[in-house]
């Protein structure tokens, strides 16, 4: 099962709007893709699997409650952000890139979705002004060197069961970069939500606010 019914099963209770928006995002990659390479050309045919399922992790770990805030740093062509904004439309969603053109995707696809609560940036992390609820990420750096770079952008006051801070989405053994880090934290793995093979060895690292 490697197309949007996948997103489907484990997502029952979408709406017939954010379904569609799901069901857009192949169409929608596929073309901006053949364009700027925003996704792997192996990977855009397990789009749903590889990138819109694997983002949507996020979710199974923490729900978003509506006015959160959430900054996704190196989002790329989109993920997390994305699947997340469709999930969660009443949370407000910036996404950052350093590169120009994949902000330019983000910007084109959220509007192509109609999505209101999406605002792609072309920034590096650091000059991010605000603060959020949460951070979320897919694996753009170490934590130590990531952590540096949220300096000052989380809130204070945690309003969700998690306390604020860094959602991350890695791969493998994480037991040395996470000491290195010397940060307090807390492994969710994938493959206790999700069956599919991709998600092994996949998980969400949470680093609440230290």
């Amino acid at each position: 099962m490697t197309d949007k019914e996948v997103i489907f099963k484990y997502f029952p209770e979408l709406s017939n709007q954010q379904k569609e928006q799901f069901e857009k995002l192949m169409p929608l990659y596929t073309e901006w893709n053949a364009k700027i390479n925003v996704v792997s050309r192996k990977d855009i045919e397990e789009l749903y699997i590889r990138h819109v399922l694997h983002s949507l992790g996020i979710t199974k770990v923490q729900s978003f409650k509506p006015n959160a805030q959430i900054l996704d740093i190196g989002t790329g062509g989109g993920f997390p952000g994305i699947p997340l904004a469709i999930l969660f439309p009443e949370s407000e969603f910036l996404l950052v890139d350093s590169i120009g053109k994949k902000i330019k995707v983000v910007n084109e696809v959220a509007k192509d979705l109609g999505l209101t609560n999406v605002r792609g940036v072309h920034s590096r992390a650091e000059d991010i002004s605000g603060q959020f609820d949460f951070i979320v990420s897919r694996a753009v750096t170490r934590m130590k060197g990531f952590y540096a770079w949220t300096k000052g952008k989380l809130k204070k006051e945690s309003n969700h069961e998690l306390q604020n801070g860094i959602l991350y989405l890695k791969g493998g053994d994480l037991t040395e970069e996470l000491r290195e880090s010397k940060l307090r934290y807390r492994i969710y793995e994938l493959p206790d939500y999700f069956s599919e093979e991709f998600f092994d060895t996949k998980k969400v690292v949470h680093v609440p606010r230290q």
